[in-house]
């Protein structure tokens, strides 16, 4: 009988999302429980039960639309690329022609040498030229050219 009213309910909800998010870190339940929250309050001041569960909804959307972009970005400010993530956007040095079709190629960056793939597959890039590196696909670097202009 005491988990039917829903003061009691809501505090029981409220109690087990934020478990749940204590337990997982993962910011995913918590905004839930802060409609829990706003809807435990709307029990208690006498709000019918369409009005709670309203409140509980709309808070919980709006909770989780306008504050998990920032809560997700500033926990995710001390994030560290690792070496490989900080190559890309650099620049590199052919030193084996990159060949799609052949599937040849090799850059050099910082004194090491990487595997390459040109990014579209019919280009050549010749050795010495110049690339910027897009992406990386297991051990290789996929890069486009740099073409000087004059």
């Amino acid at each position: 009988m005491l988990l039917t009213t829903p003061p009691i309910g809501w505090l029981v909800l409220l109690i087990v999302l934020l478990a749940v998010e204590a337990v997982t870190l993962g910011l995913t339940t918590i905004w839930f429980a802060g409609g829990a929250a706003a809807a435990f309050v709307a029990a208690l001041i006498g709000a019918n039960l369409t009005v709670q569960i309203a409140v509980f909804v709309v808070l919980s959307l709006v909770l989780l639309i306008v504050t998990r972009p920032l809560a997700v970005r500033y926990m995710q400010k001390d994030h560290v690329r690792t070496n490989a993530d900080s190559l890309i956007g650099r620049h590199a040095l052919v030193t084996e022609e990159i060949n799609n079709l052949d599937q040849t190629g090799e850059v050099k960056i910082a004194d090491v040498g990487w595997m390459a793939r040109s990014r579209r597959e019919a280009d050549i890039i010749p050795v010495g030229g110049r690339v910027r590196i897009c992406a990386i696909e297991g051990v290789k670097l996929i890069v486009e050219e740099i073409k000087e202009e004059n």
